[in-house]
């Protein structure tokens, strides 16, 4: 079997494609993501050197990355990494994968947040960091911090703000608000479980390998949401804003706890395919 670039994207491509019903051009990207990974060069060197053979404990070495991959493990835990609003973060199995579908919220978070020191911003069951270390690039002189239940999601978190150099990022293990005491923001944002416990997905694709206590959210997936947004007006500042990212068929239903809260000017916004991904409100002035 050739072990040139070209032949194992090609016939590594159409393994993955049947094994984990891929479409074609995700397969590809992924075999070429574990190469990239392996050989530690960009995606233009494996288009340049088609012909470039592995040697053999190279080969050897990228066997074991896929194998890993046929058998379900999402590329960012085998990589330990993801992009995400441009920044390279660190990933590991005790954090939620970040996915393009949240920068929607930072997008939505940055259009209502001013950048003075004054503002504070609180990002909720931050994981990886993700969305607050975004915020807190986009807004550097604005104190940013994220708060999460699981000390080995903070530990990556606060590493991934290390890395990338973010001083006004902070984090800090809280079960949501309980470790906030007297605390105020003039935005809080959150992307927190929102899938059923019985939902079927949760045994499908990568999802299956990320933590559950981030994913699940009781019988109708909405509990941690219900908390939040009954808790939040207590955290914000005087007409400050709430914004959640929740399931696909949630909108409208967030919407409806948002305003039985007292927020005013609810709204949901859709991510690129038109699905509502994100909602939220501002606490009376």
């Amino acid at each position: 079997m050739s072990c040139s670039l070209q032949s194992l994207i090609a016939q590594d491509a159409a393994q993955l494609a049947g094994a984990l019903a891929l479409d074609g051009s995700t397969a590809r990207i992924e075999v070429q993501c574990l190469l990239q990974h392996l050989l530690h060069v960009p995606r233009s060197y494996l288009l340049a050197h088609p012909e470039r053979c592995l040697n053999a404990d190279e080969y050897s070495q990228y066997q074991v990355l896929l194998q890993r991959r046929l058998r379900g493990e999402p590329v960012a835990y085998i990589l330990g990494e993801r992009e995400f609003f441009g920044l390279k973060l660190k990933v590991t199995p005790a954090t939620l994968i970040p996915r393009p579908d949240t920068e929607l919220l930072v997008e939505l978070a940055l259009q209502h947040l001013t950048n003075t020191a004054e503002s504070r911003v609180l990002d909720m069951g931050t994981g990886t960091g993700a969305i607050a270390l975004a915020i807190a690039h986009e807004r550097p002189a604005v104190p940013v911090l994220g708060v999460d239940a699981s000390a080995a999601a903070l530990q990556v978190a606060q590493e991934n703000a290390q890395v990338l150099g973010l001083t006004n990022a902070h984090f800090v293990q809280s079960n949501w608000f309980s470790a906030l005491a007297g605390q105020g923001f003039e935005l809080i944002v959150s992307n927190p479980p929102y899938i059923a416990a019985a939902d079927e997905h949760l045994s499908q694709g990568d999802v299956r390998f990320e933590p559950a206590t981030a994913l699940a959210s009781g019988a109708d997936g909405l509990d941690d949401i219900r908390h939040i947004v009954s808790h939040a007006g207590d955290y914000l500042q005087p007409g400050g804003w709430l914004l959640l990212e929740h399931g696909y068929d949630q909108a409208g239903r967030v919407r409806t706890l948002l305003q039985q809260a007292g927020f005013d000017a609810v709204f949901s916004a859709c991510d690129l395919a038109g699905i509502e991904r994100v909602s939220g409100g501002q606490i009376c002035s």
